[in-house]
């Protein structure tokens, strides 16, 4: 089994907080990422595919096709946008890295051609907080 991985990147904002909490509340369990104003972040995301490489051509995948993939079902919904409002697969969440995580998962796994299988998303947050989601 070979894992292929691309990294893209982009840039969001958002605000966590619990719409039935209090302001007070909210600012206790999520500190400044509760900011009434929003906060951004400087995402990278690396996917990362699984399969066995092509007799003919050595490679497991086209990575310009899964930049592209990734670019059309992800970046393009996500760059430069405000997780909370402007994102339809973000909406009725919680807007936190893990829960991005899976929507971004979700997004591009049907997309995924038959010859390999999504393995793993993993999204930096902060160049020191990431998740990872095996689906």
């Amino acid at each position: 089994m070979v894992y292929l991985t691309r990294a893209e990147h982009f840039n969001a904002a958002h605000k966590l907080a619990n719409p039935n909490w209090s302001k007070e509340k909210n600012e206790e369990v999520f500190g400044v990422c509760a900011n009434e104003n929003w906060h951004g972040h400087n995402y990278e995301i690396f996917v990362t595919v699984k399969g066995h490489p092509d007799p003919e051509t050595g490679f497991l995948f086209d990575v310009k096709k899964l930049s592209m993939l990734i670019k059309k079902h992800v970046i393009d919904q996500l760059d430069h946008k405000n997780l909370n409002v402007d994102v339809p697969f973000m909406q009725g969440q919680m807007c936190s890295t893990e829960n991005l995580v899976i929507a971004i998962w979700k997004q591009l796994q049907p997309h995924i051609p038959t010859e390999v299988q999504l393995h793993c998303i993993k999204l930096y947050e902060t160049p020191r907080i990431y998740v990872e989601y095996f689906g």
